[in-house]
C-alpha cells in the first residue's frame, strides 16, 4: 500500500535540508504587485462551455457562480477505496480533487480509470478537479516530472473528458515547481496550458503554484495576469496551496485579497490546519476568508497521509473523523454549513437570496475629515461578502465607501458638516440587502492643527544569517483619526528592507520611508495598525531608534 504523498509529508521530507525555511514563514503576504492590476486588458474569451471563467468568478455553464467546497482524495494510490467520492458526499461536499498520475513517477491511470473515477463523480454530484502529481517540487525533487509530459497525458485523455466540461476542471500538475528558481514557474506553466488549448481542450484549467504551492516568493502572485493573459479563452484558474507558510491572519488575506482586487480566479487548492514543526496553519482565517470573499476552498486530504495529522477520515471512515476532519466538515465556514451543490446537477437553483440588512451602525473615531463607522453584520444563506457605506440625503444616496468587515473608515470628508450614513450588504451572487438603520455625525471644526500623537512598536520576530523578519506596530495617541500615512525611520547597521507587507517600503541608503497599504491606511484615534517585513542585515542588527508618522516625532516601545 502506497501512502498519500501530501503536500505536507512530501514537501517536508524534501525540503529538509532547508533550514531556513522555517524562519520564512512570514514571507507570503507582500504589498500586491503592479502585474495584478485589476484593470489590466482581459484575454477575448470563448463561447462559455460548461465551468468557465467570467470577471474573475468561476461560474457554471448557466452563468451561476461555483464555489467549491471539499476535499482531497489520494485514488492514484488507493483505487480501491471505491467509497470515498460517495462518503465525502455525504459529507456536505460539492467538489473533490481527485490525485491521479501520468505514470512519470507513480503508475499511470488508465482511460479506463480515469473515466470510471469522472463517472463516479457525476454519479455522487460531485464536481470533479483531476490533477497530475507526478510534478510535484519539480526542479528541486529529481523524481519530479515535468508540466509538458503531465500535458501530453491530458491529450491522451481528451476522448474521456470531451464532453465533460460541466463537471472537470483539469489541474494540470500538482505543485509543479520547488524552492529552487521558482521564476522558472511561468513559461512551462505558461506553454503547458497554451498546449492542451491547442489540442482543443476547452474545458477550466487549474494551475498550482511554485514553492510547492505556497508562493511563498510570490511568483505566481506577481506573473498571474501575464500567465491569465496567456490563455486566450480566459478560463484560467489559479491554486494556491496553504500550510505553515500561513500561520497568520495578514498573510492569508493580504494573498487572498490581491487576487481578488484584480479579479483573478483564485482557489485554495490544498490546506491544512494542524501544527507541525514548521508552525500552526491558520485554517479559521483561510476558511473564514474563503467565504467572505466567495473563494473554493479543498482541504487535505480524506484519508491514507503518511502523517495521519492530515487525513480527515481516519482509515477512510467517514465515521471516525479526526478533530482535523470536523474543524473541516463541520465547523464554522465549514463544508455543512456553507457547501452549495454545483445546478448542473438540477437540484439547486441559482442564489436569489439577499442578505438581511446590517444592523444600525455607529460612529466613532470623528475629525475633521473622517469618521469610523462599525455595525453588526448581516447574515446570507450562503454567505455575506461585502458592504457598501453610504450617504443619505433626503431620499437621495451617494456611495460613500465599500468593505469586506463591519468597520470601516469614511475619508474625505468636510469639517464642521453633519453627515447621514447607512449600510448595505452584499452576497458572491450579487444580491443586495436592504438598508440598515441610519447614522448621523457631524465631522469636527477644523482647528488648523489637528491633535497629532503616534507610538511605534518594532520587533525582531525571527532571525537567521543575513537576514531576520521584522515587525512594526503603528498606534495613534492622538485626538483625530489618521487617513493615510507615511512612516519614517533610518537602520544603523546596515540593514535593508526585502519584502514588506501592510506597506510600501522605500529605502536610501539608511532611511526608510513605508507608506500606507489600502487595508492600513486609517488608523482610528486609540487604534493601531501592524506592518511586517523580511530584510537584509550583517552582524548585527539594532532596532531603530527613532520614528516619525506624516512628520510627527512618535514615541518608541509600546
Amino acid at each position: 500500500m502506497r501512502p498519500t504523498r501530501s503536500t505536507s509529508a512530501v514537501t517536508r521530507a524534501l525540503l529538509a535540508a532547508l533550514a531556513t525555511l522555517a524562519t520564512l514563514l512570514g514571507l507570503l503576504a507582500l504589498s500586491p504587485s503592479p502585474a495584478l492590476a485589476a484593470d489590466a486588458p482581459e484575454p477575448p474569451g470563448a463561447a462559455a462551455t460548461g465551468l468557465h471563467i467570467s470577471d474573475g468568478r468561476l461560474l457554471e455553464g448557466n452563468g451561476n457562480d461555483f464555489v467549491m467546497r471539499g476535499v482531497n482524495h489520494a485514488h492514484t494510490w488507493y483505487p480501491g477505496e471505491t467509497r470515498s467520492l460517495a462518503d465525502i458526499k455525504a459529507l456536505g461536499a460539492n467538489t473533490v480533487r481527485v490525485v491521479l498520475s501520468d505514470g512519470h513517477r507513480w503508475s499511470r491511470n488508465s482511460p479506463e480509470d480515469v473515466a470510471a473515477v469522472v463517472a463516479d463523480c457525476k454519479a455522487n454530484r460531485l464536481i470533479c478537479v483531476l490533477e497530475v502529481h507526478d510534478t510535484t517540487g519539480y526542479g528541486e525533487d529529481a523524481a519530479a516530472g515535468t508540466l509538458d509530459h503531465a500535458a501530453d497525458y491530458w491529450i491522451s485523455l481528451k476522448d474521456v473528458l470531451a464532453g465533460e466540461e460541466d463537471y472537470v476542471i483539469v489541474n494540470i500538475g500538482n505543485e509543479p515547481w520547488g524552492n529552487t528558481d521558482p521564476a522558472g514557474w511561468t513559461a512551462p506553466t505558461t506553454a503547458a496550458i497554451q498546449k492542451l488549448r491547442g489540442a482543443g481542450f476547452e474545458h477550466t484549467i487549474m494551475v498550482d503554484a511554485p514553492n510547492w504551492g505556497q508562493d511563498w516568493q510570490n511568483v505566481m502572485r506577481t506573473t498571474a495576469r501575464q500567465v491569465y493573459d496567456a490563455d486566450p479563452t480566459g478560463n484560467l484558474l489559479f491554486s494556491i496551496h496553504m500550510y505553515s507558510v500561513y500561520d497568520t491572519a495578514q498573510e492569508i488575506t493580504d494573498y487572498l485579497d490581491a487576487f481578488v482586487t484584480a479579479g483573478l480566479p483564485l482557489v485554495i487548492g490544498e490546506f491544512g490546519g494542524p501544527a507541525d514543526q514548521w508552525g500552526d496553519p491558520d485554517e479559521n482565517t483561510m476558511m473564514a476568508a474563503a467565504q467572505r470573499l466567495g473563494l473554493g476552498y479543498l482541504a487535505w486530504s480524506w484519508s491514507g497521509n503518511t502523517d495521519p495529522v492530515l487525513d480527515l477520515a481516519i482509515d477512510f471512515d467517514p465515521a471516525r473523523l479526526s478533530s482535523w476532519g470536523e474543524r473541516v466538515f463541520h465547523g464554522a465556514d465549514g463544508i455543512a454549513e456553507t457547501s452549495r451543490e454545483a445546478t448542473v446537477f438540477g437540484t439547486t437553483a441559482p442564489d436569489t437570496r439577499a442578505p438581511t440588512a446590517p444592523g444600525a451602525p455607529t460612529a466613532s473615531g470623528v475629525s475633521p475629515t473622517s469618521v469610523t463607522l462599525t455595525w453588526p453584520a448581516a447574515t446570507d444563506d450562503i454567505g455575506v461578502t461585502g458592504y457598501d457605506v453610504v450617504r443619505v440625503d433626503g431620499t437621495a444616496e451617494t456611495p460613500a465607501v465599500s468593505a469586506t468587515t463591519t468597520t470601516v473608515t469614511v475619508p474625505s470628508l468636510t469639517a464642521g458638516t453633519r453627515y447621514t450614513f447607512a449600510v448595505y450588504a452584499k452576497d458572491a451572487a450579487g444580491n443586495r440587502s436592504s438598508r440598515s438603520a441610519t447614522v448621523t455625525v457631524t465631522t469636527e471644526e477644523d482647528t488648523g492643527t489637528p491633535g497629532a500623537g503616534c507610538s511605534v512598536g518594532y520587533r525582531v520576530a525571527g532571525e537567521w544569517p543575513g537576514g531576520f523578519q521584522g515587525e512594526i506596530t503603528l498606534r495613534n495617541t492622538g485626538t483625530a483619526a489618521v487617513d493615510g500615512w507615511t512612516l519614517g525611520f533610518a537602520f544603523a547597521a546596515g540593514q535593508t528592507v526585502s519584502n514588506m507587507w501592510g506597506g510600501a517600503p522605500a529605502q536610501n541608503g539608511s532611511s526608510v520611508t513605508v507608506t500606507a497599504a489600502s487595508y492600513t491606511s486609517a488608523i482610528p484615534v486609540g487604534g493601531s495598525v501592524t506592518v511586517g517585513f523580511t530584510g537584509t542585515k550583517l552582524t548585527s542588527n539594532p532596532a531603530p531608534t527613532a520614528f516619525t508618522l506624516n512628520g510627527t516625532a512618535c514615541t518608541t516601545g509600546s
